[in-house]
């Protein structure tokens, strides 16, 4: 092969492994709740819903804050546990370092958040062992803030409107 074409050739394969580890860099969760009558949102993503599918972008420093909306109960907020992406960070160091800042964790496919109990828990596999986690005060208030911030831009949004 003449050294023009090699040249060309890993510049190719270069950015093809650039586009794939960007392309990668979001994974796919169901978060649900045991009461039908709970809703569940998401920072960013409002649904509203007992059962949220989503995909969701990986992240290195970010949370996805949550808050539950059960009838007449007080509201339930926390951040989602996230696991740790090992291969991605293998991979960013071979090709692309900068990429570490953006994808090294990201959510575990299946949530279930018990309003009742005020855990959360989940799983990587559909049949799988549940591990429990139950958010931090701090966490809780977190979320608490961001959800009556995000409230606060909508009713005033709302209000110049009209």
């Amino acid at each position: 092969m003449s050294r023009p074409l090699a040249r060309k050739f890993r510049q190719a394969s270069g950015g093809l492994a650039i586009l794939a580890l960007l392309a990668g860099c979001s994974a796919h969760t169901t978060i649900s709740s045991p009461s039908e009558t709970a809703r569940i949102n998401l920072k960013d993503v409002s649904r509203d819903q007992s059962t949220v599918q989503e995909t969701l972008p990986t992240t290195s420093f970010g949370n996805y804050e949550f808050e539950v909306v059960d009838d007449n109960k007080m509201p339930m907020y926390g951040i989602l546990p996230l696991k740790f992406n090992g291969g991605y960070l293998a991979l960013d160091i071979l090709f692309f370092a900068p990429a570490a800042f953006f994808n090294l964790r990201e959510v575990h496919p299946y949530y279930e958040i018990d309003h009742d109990e005020g855990v959360v828990r989940y799983r990587d596999e559909k049949g799988g062992e549940w591990t429990t986690y139950t958010p931090t005060v701090e966490e809780a208030e977190r979320a608490r803030k961001y959800f009556a911030a995000h409230r606060d831009d909508v009713i005033s949004q709302s209000s110049t409107q009209q």
